[in-house]
């Protein structure tokens, strides 16, 4: 009987005492990486269980809170973790990526090295560093101190509870003009941010279809991260279209303020009056010289039976007007608003005097020399309650955030 040869899987195989049997050792000590991409899964996964961030209903919850407000401001952090962020927590990351010079210096065996000249580096075509535009300027998020943010905070706070409790609204961001204002707050990249100041300018250009006007600047945007960001205006505008939102005001103003065509108006409310602001007319050198020169006032009847008699009257310079804008105002309080606006912009009223037919002295007193869009954006800030925390600055014409 032939005898069948062993073969080396036979040997294998036959191991009846497991002697040949071996486990790969594993190692049980995390590294520090593994150990915060660890604690972020814990705030991923409570966010897949409860749909929402950790807040403070517990301790536990807090100190997944504490957690991620420390994840979001160590920017290192942030890049380690962006690849695991699905929540999309830590907003934008600018992750490093070599650039050529990085590469190419980065030749210890002097692979790279001639004597000739390297004149394919050489650019005669583009502009070098230092002579870019200031418009090449990258504005970065940088960090608030913990006193800094801690306003701030609490004013985050205080918002995600209105919006809990329907006081505000999230809505979609079409227009940047009409939607973006100082003293607003908006949601960008998953990130509650507020609109602090913004240093604003108007520049015009022509074109065939007609004049284009354009407003930019920079802003100063706040995050609810703790950092803060310079970022332009239309930048952040163009942001919040492409992957943003919109933070309606507290309707709890319907009951105790005044409001002005905010599309919170119901059945039941009564239209008080309206705020209006005109451009003057007027051929006298005095005034028709005067760039920027706008009449902020009330009327409790409509605006046009208002000015009918403009060229009459000492209020509107004894000239024809025009109308810039007009604002509805429902409730109470209209004239209060008239008051706040007048009382923001004391520093550039108008002072002329006028002598009348019977020889009387007229110093109108609700003429105002600032850009219209200053106006605007002063309503917004009466409108949303953090006007006192603001002042008009007249050689700069911007709204600025007042020394604390």
């Amino acid at each position: 009987m032939d005898k069948k040869k062993t073969t080396l899987d036979d040997i294998f195989n036959d191991d009846e005492f497991g002697l040949l049997e071996s486990k790969p050792k594993v190692s049980t000590i995390k590294s520090e990486e593994d150990r915060l991409i660890d604690s972020f899964e814990e705030v991923n996964v409570f966010i897949d269980k409860n749909n929402r961030e950790p807040g403070r209903g517990s301790m536990s919850e807090y100190g997944l809170q504490a957690k991620l407000k420390n994840f979001r401001q160590d920017e290192e952090k942030k890049k380690l973790l962006k690849p695991f962020d699905r929540h999309n927590l830590l907003g934008y990351v600018e992750i490093d990526n070599p650039s050529l010079d990085d590469i190419l210096n980065d030749d210890d065996l002097g692979l790279l090295e001639t004597d000739k000249d390297l004149s394919i580096f050489q650019f005669k075509h583009t502009p070098k560093q230092e002579d870019r535009a200031e418009t090449d300027f990258v504005a970065q998020r940088q960090p608030l101190s913990e006193n800094e943010f801690e306003l701030y905070e609490k004013m985050f706070h205080k918002v995600h509870q209105e919006i809990k409790e329907g006081k505000r609204e999230i809505k979609e961001f079409r227009n940047i003009e009409k939607n973006l204002h100082v003293g607003n707050f908006y949601v960008m990249d998953g990130i509650l941010l507020y609109l602090e100041s913004a240093d604003l300018e108007k520049t015009e250009w022509e074109q065939k279809s007609g004049n284009r006007v354009r407003i930019e600047g920079r802003t100063r945007t706040i995050f609810e991260n703790g950092t803060f960001s310079n970022m332009l205006y239309r930048s952040l505008g163009k942001q919040i279209q492409k992957n943003g939102k919109l933070i309606t005001n507290s309707n709890e103003y319907t009951e105790n303020q005044l409001f002005v065509n905010s599309g919170l108006v119901q059945e039941e409310d009564i239209q008080t009056g309206w705020i209006y602001v005109l451009k003057s007319r007027s051929t006298d050198p005095r005034i028709s010289g005067i760039e920027d020169l706008h009449k902020i006032g009330f009327s409790s009847t409509s605006v046009d039976d208002r000015i009918k008699n403009a060229k009459r009257e000492a209020t509107y310079l004894y000239s024809d007007v025009k109308k810039v804008a007009t604002y509805k105002v429902y409730n109470r309080n209209a004239d209060k608003l008239e008051a706040l606006l007048h009382r923001f912009f004391a520093s550039v009223c108008l002072d002329v005097e006028f002598t009348n037919s019977k020889g009387q002295r007229l110093n109108p007193r609700e003429w105002f020399v600032v850009p219209f869009e200053v106006i605007e954006e002063a309503i917004q800030l009466i409108l949303n309650g953090s006007v006192v925390d603001y002042m008009y600055d007249s050689e700069s014409k911007i709204i600025k955030l007042r020394n604390r």
